[in-house]
């Protein structure tokens, strides 16, 4: 029993802490450029605040939707009184005041309520979850390897797919899951991209690729850019598009189910859990019954049973039709024996 109590504090609060920190990043617009100027700094101040508010509810907003459904939402409106309601607070990153004149590089962070809440009332579908996160690996078909793996100095900012960026060489597309594993674990994620650089300056795209355990997903590739900062750019915008276009609910339909989640260990089933828990497909998830190396879950999802099979692929997580009902198993590690005790 006390065993079992502890897990399940262990689990609320680990979910609580996971759900603040998720919610901030995705409501967070960084590195707003100001440069305002009035009869006093003060006001110079406060019309920079207002800008940053602006631009960034524009940013955070096309960050959350896709561009087809932005030209299909004619009732919305990103003006100042928008800007003003949803903002929450706004934090300096950089300032030079003096004279009359304020520059600086500001941040602002969004009221996820005010936000949801304004996106809904003009029927603009969105999503702010945030993807699993995923070990990029870097190469390039045009020769440019070195070069293009120095120009990743960090994950790209405001993406709602976080990625480690890996400095390992000798990867590929073609490299085998239990080759990669291990650098992808260390990093605390679930799968791997690798992003093929090819074409040359003026006009470099990237073919970008997903691989669990499970197998590889070809994403696509993304437009042409002129730089090489300019191609990780748009291999940002093109992680974020896919990750949208599996994550946006449009359905307002939903499957009640029950599941079966078999686990060795409980970091395993810690892992497993919040798979599910931050599917933005799942809702209303419960835990019925657990014990040392299975639990019987309950959750509604909305759509069709490939495309929740597909996110929680990317996730780790492999489920299968058995006579016993739906059964969850870790992908990495299914149904590797119980440790003893």
């Amino acid at each position: 029993m006390i065993r079992m109590l502890i897990l399940a504090l262990a689990l609320i609060t680990f979910g609580a802490l996971g759900t603040h920190a998720q919610s901030r990043d995705a409501y967070t617009i960084s590195g707003i450029e100001v440069d305002e100027r009035a009869p006093t700094v003060g006001e110079a101040q406060l019309k920079a605040f207002s800008t940053a508010k602006l631009i960034g509810a524009q940013r955070l907003i096309e960050r959350l939707t896709l561009p087809e459904d932005r030209l299909a939402a004619s009732d919305l409106i990103i003006d100042q009184a928008l800007a003003d309601q949803i903002a929450a607070a706004v934090d300096v990153e950089e300032e030079i005041a003096g004279a009359g004149r304020y520059r600086g590089q500001l941040a602002v962070i969004y009221n996820p309520a005010q936000v949801r809440n304004a996106l809904r009332q003009v029927g603009l579908p969105f999503t702010d979850s945030l993807a699993p996160k995923a070990v990029l690996f870097t190469s390039a078909s045009n020769g440019m390897d070195l070069a293009w793996n120095l120009a990743w100095e960090g994950p790209p900012k405001g993406s709602l797919v976080p990625l480690m960026i890996s400095r390992a060489t000798g990867y590929s597309a073609e490299t085998p899951w239990e080759a990669m594993e291990t650098e992808v674990a260390i990093n605390g994620a679930q799968r791997a991209i690798f992003a093929d650089l090819r074409g040359s300056a003026g006009g470099y795209r990237v073919d970008l690729l997903s691989v669990t355990p499970l197998g590889p997903r070809r994403i696509g590739v993304t437009t042409r850019a002129a730089t090489l900062q300019g191609a990780i750019d748009a291999v940002a915008l093109r992680l974020n598009d896919d990750w949208k276009q599996t994550s946006i609910v449009r359905d307002t339909s939903r499957t009640l189910i029950e599941a079966t989640v078999k686990y060795t260990s409980l970091p395993e089933w810690v892992t497993l859990r919040n798979a599910l828990a931050q599917s933005p497909l799942v809702s209303n998830f419960q835990t019925r019954a657990i014990s040392t190396d299975g639990a019987v879950v309950a959750f509604a999802f909305a759509g069709n049973g490939e495309r929740l099979t597909k996110d929680l692929r990317d996730r780790g997580v492999v489920i299968n039709a058995e006579p016993i009902g739906w059964v969850m198993t870790s992908a990495i590690s299914p149904g590797l024996p119980i440790e003893s005790q």
